[in-house]
């Protein structure tokens, strides 16, 4: 059955009705059993519930340790997490779901598993929890001793999210927006939304038998010089759908931009904003928490300086006080890592997190000034949102795609506006060369106008396409500003 944007909370019945559909897309759905998943749950030991290691974070002030990881087969991925546990000190654990999945080819995943097998190595990119089973991700839970986060990139996650959160998972990435604009090129924004409100209002039904998933929403988007103003509205709208259907524990995710200044005040405002667009819209039951993206863009290919670049993305997730932090390898720049380059990407960064635990960026007038423009961005953004949508957020947010109101710099999907061009200042904080259709005021884009010409008057060039290339490549050269050479 075609599925429809709800304008409020899922009617129970009509979920149901789609809950029949969506478990027969692969046989472990019928595995699927909400009453028996829910008490599977609460037989869970607190030391395997994400949202109670994000709260313990919150309370110590300490940031986790996250990696990113998932293999083909069963055990190898079990012995993957296991390996990350005891020798990388992750405090907290993925299962990455392999590309077949997320495109819901469930077939090619089974080919993909079946070739592994035979192949002795992992023939896929991550973990196929849907191929593989309720009890497959049991076994994956129980396996390890901290909590673990289904991690993936799917338009459409209702049938993975059914077979992982009854397996156990209690941390659950993504949304309607941010899993669908960076990732897909024909994928319906109106499909997308609707797919996303189901996931959510499945998490609302572990809430309402007492049992609390994590919803993370993924901020970097398409990680190349994304201005906090867009990442931060469209997570807080993924926020407040979310929190429509019941959930109660959502993480919003920020992309290190690369400026230390920008990255901190856009950490901090991202959560004072979405408690404040939360209150707006009644719900002030809502635990908040941030996860910070290391690096998303290009990697250095040597090692050493690769190390340098994830130092860098510790340290500014340690002074931004985020609640986790998403670690990178010494291997982005080749492919896939070796689970040994992926510890020792998380030792680097503990390292530095340890270093920092105790230290803060202190309040400047730089900082001021950065905080301030990213909360003038967003709320322009979002009450134009609130207003296209005339009572229905999800609706508005579909208006506001089309309008350009909302753009996403550099996605692939046809639905997105495509007219942002952003570009560094003289100091490394993203700004913008071409507004598109943001509704920004004169005073806003004379802000930026006038950063970037200070760069442009230090470079002795115009402000151009030119410097937007030249800052995309410039990390993987040594560089945060894209400099003529």
């Amino acid at each position: 059955m075609e599925v429809e944007l709800a304008k409020g909370k899922i009617d129970w019945d009509y979920f149901n009705q789609l809950r029949s559909e969506v478990l027969q897309a692969w046989p472990t759905g019928q595995e699927v059993n909400l009453e028996e998943a829910a008490a599977y749950h609460k037989e869970l030991s607190p030391q395997r519930r994400f949202p109670e290691l994000l709260k313990a974070a919150e309370r110590e002030g300490r940031t986790l340790a996250q990696p990113r990881a998932g293999v083909a087969l069963l055990q190898e991925h079990i012995e993957l997490l296991q390996y990350l546990e005891k020798e990388g000190e992750a405090d907290c654990l993925p299962t990455t779901i392999d590309s077949y999945t997320r495109q819901n080819r469930y077939n090619e995943a089974q080919k993909g598993i079946d070739e592994s097998r035979k192949e002795g190595r992992s023939m896929l990119n991550g973990f196929p929890a849907v191929n593989h089973g309720v009890a497959a991700c049991r076994e994956v839970i129980e396996a390890v001793d901290v909590p673990v986060q289904v991690r993936h990139g799917t338009p459409d996650a209702r049938l993975l999210a059914e077979i992982t959160l009854a397996g156990g998972f209690t941390s659950f990435e993504g949304g309607g927006i941010s899993y669908n604009i960076p990732y897909a090129k024909a994928v319906p924004l109106e499909r997308s939304l609707a797919h996303w409100q189901y996931v959510d209002r499945l998490v609302g039904y572990y809430q309402d038998q007492g049992i609390t998933i994590n919803r993370e929403l993924f901020g970097p988007l398409t990680g190349t010089l994304v201005p906090p103003c867009i990442s931060h509205s469209i997570g807080i709208i993924e926020a407040l759908l979310a929190a429509q259907q019941g959930v109660k524990s959502i993480t919003l995710g920020y992309g290190q931009c690369g400026s230390l200044l920008q990255d901190v005040a856009a950490v901090i405002t991202l959560k004072e904003l979405a408690a404040e667009y939360l209150k707006k819209f009644g719900y002030t039951d809502v635990e908040l928490s941030t996860v910070f993206h290391q690096w998303m863009g290009g990697f250095p290919q040597d090692e050493s300086r690769a190390f340098g670049v994830i130092g860098w993305g510790a340290a500014s997730a340690a002074l931004a006080k985020a609640n986790k932090v998403i670690v990178k390898t010494s291997h982005e720049a080749m492919g896939v890592p070796t689970k040994e380059a992926n510890a020792a990407g998380i030792k680097a960064t503990k390292q530095v997190l340890n270093m920092l635990k105790d230290q803060s960026l202190p309040e400047s007038e730089e900082l001021r000034v950065e905080k301030d423009i990213i909360c003038k961005e967003v709320r322009v953004i979002l009450d134009r949102v609130i207003d296209f949508g005339e009572g229905n957020l999800a609706l508005g947010t579909v208006r506001a795609f089309k309008a350009g109101v909302l753009d996403v710099p550099f996605a692939p999907s046809k639905f997105n506006y495509g007219k942002l061009l952003p570009a560094r200042d003289n100091n490394g904080a993203v700004r913008l060369l071409d507004f598109g259709n943001l509704p920004f005021s004169r005073e806003i884009i004379e802000f930026h106008q006038e950063k970037i010409a200070e760069r442009g008057r230090e470079e002795g060039r115009q402000p151009s396409f030119q410097m937007v290339i030249d800052d995309i490549y410039a990390i993987g050269k040594g560089m945060l500003v894209g400099r003529p050479r």
